[in-house]
């Protein structure tokens, strides 16, 4: 799916979608925030949780390669590559 498509869905659907299609890179905690790095198509998702919860506060997007800073040294890149 390509970014201007994923912005389209709601909230819950961008994080349904995440969930099944996205390729999860990396957590990470921030303050009280559990953050997940996605990977999905030509763009970059971070999904935000209040810690021990589940329900999705907001997903960040961005493609631009700067955004990964914070998780370099935590990402997971799948074993097939």
């Amino acid at each position: 799916m390509k970014l201007d498509a994923f912005k389209a869905l709601h909230l819950y659907r961008q994080a349904e979608y995440l969930r099944h299609h996205g390729h999860l890179l990396a957590e990470r905690r921030q303050d009280s925030f559990r953050l997940c790095l996605f990977a999905l198509g030509d763009f970059y998702a971070e999904e935000w949780r209040v810690w021990d919860e589940e329900r999705v506060l907001f997903i960040h997007l961005f493609q631009h390669p700067a955004g990964l800073r914070d998780y370099l040294d935590n990402i997971r890149l799948p074993e097939e590559l």
